[in-house]
């Protein structure tokens, strides 16, 4: 459902309310807007479709064209709801690494902090006049603080920086300058030893899965690989919370993200011990999920052999940057030199809505110092923030 809206800022705004009806006018200026992978229709389509819909969550898609009728920008909203209380969000926040608007290219040509600030409280005010679109709250997490060349627009709210950010690699022209300039002769030395002990059990191949019948068993080994990682590590499975497999099964196969998907594995002979999902996009490659078979082979580093597969095939590709995501851990820092802030906005609506930001508000304070809790309280912590969430 479409909800024509009049003009706000000099800017025509439509929300739709289905993605159907958003998604010819979405396709399209995907093609050229600056946005990030996560904001592609097609991702947060099969995310709606296997995970949303199933949860009560509402598109609210708010489009904006300039006075010539040209799109300027698309904001992917959702309301989430649990019983009475709604919350608005990204849509598919849960399954994107970063959450942003798409932007014309020259969306921030002249756009001052109270243009911006101005313009999302007359959207706000839209979505709000729509009785069926009520909530409580407006919950937006993990913003980039930048959207390809522009700076995040959201930023000119008042928002709190992340205690995590995400890290990318410069990769530059050349594999082997690339890779030099990142391993120290030590590690050089260690990691040649660790090869020629994985070689002893078989050639070693690089496979790039194109095939439809491949990507889904790869996938399958992927998804098998990662859950008893999660086991070892014991953490969450997030494969058991509902909808998770059909979703990552739907975005591998898609026809339409068949230029954007990459499934690929390391074989050695006949085992194949390590797989990735990644996501290219314009200059750059996203890595969202890879893993190793926990076997005999795992003391010879096949993880590490198949990411220095995955950032050659990047630079032989042409990539510019190679995006390891969200998370601070230690191999990440060795091959990057970039990292990107993240910040979240919270704003109640209602009496109702004070009571969950407050309460988020004082976890997110609290964050720097539950991270240094034992477990028990670090899980405990992670109950009350999904509580909280509605």
């Amino acid at each position: 459902m479409s909800e024509p809206q009049g003009n706000v800022s000099a800017v025509e705004v439509d929300i739709y309310t289905e993605l159907r009806t958003a998604e010819r006018w979405w396709t399209e200026f995907e093609r050229r807007a600056e946005c990030t992978v996560f904001q592609k229709f097609a991702w947060l389509a099969a995310w709606h479709n296997n995970i949303g819909r199933h949860q009560g969550s509402t598109p609210v898609i708010v489009l904006g064209r300039d006075p010539n009728g040209k799109v300027q920008f698309i904001l992917p909203l959702a309301i989430e709801r649990r019983g009475a209380t709604g919350r608005l969000t990204w849509l598919g926040a849960e399954l994107c690494d970063y959450n942003a608007p798409l932007l014309g290219q020259n969306f921030a040509n002249g756009l001052r902090t109270q243009d911006f600030c101005g313009l999302w409280r007359a959207v706000i005010g839209l979505i709000r006049a729509n009785p069926d679109l009520r909530f409580d709250m407006i919950d937006l997490d993990r913003m980039p603080e930048r959207i390809g060349s522009q700076r995040n627009p959201f930023l000119d709210l008042a928002v709190l920086p992340r205690t995590y950010g995400a890290h990318f690699a410069t990769l530059g022209l050349d594999w082997n300058k690339f890779f030099l300039s990142k391993r120290s002769s030590a590690t050089r030395k260690r990691e040649r030893r660790q090869f020629r002990h994985l070689a002893e059990h078989g050639e070693i191949r690089f496979v790039q899965v194109t095939r439809s019948d491949e990507i889904e068993r790869s996938m399958n080994l992927l998804i098998e690989q990662k859950r008893r990682s999660f086991a070892r590590m014991q953490v969450e499975d997030i494969f058991d919370r509902p909808g998770y497999l059909a979703f990552f099964h739907d975005v591998a196969t898609d026809p339409r993200l068949r230029d954007v998907v990459h499934v690929s594995r390391l074989d050695v002979g006949d085992s194949k011990i390590a797989t990735g999902l990644g996501l290219r996009h314009k200059n750059c490659y996203s890595l969202i999920l890879s893993s190793y078979e926990d076997s005999a082979l795992a003391r010879y580093g096949p993880g590490r052999a198949h990411l220095q597969h995955m950032l050659r095939y990047a630079i032989e590709h042409g990539f510019e940057l190679f995006d390891m995501t969200i998370g601070d851990e230690p191999y990440k820092l060795d091959w990057c030199d970039i990292e990107m802030k993240l910040f979240g906005y919270y704003e109640a609506t209602t009496l109702k809505g004070r009571a969950i930001v407050a309460v988020k508000m004082a976890i997110d304070h609290a964050k720097p110092l539950i991270t240094r809790m034992p477990p028990p309280v670090r899980r405990l912590a992670r109950s009350v923030h999904r509580l909280s969430k509605y």
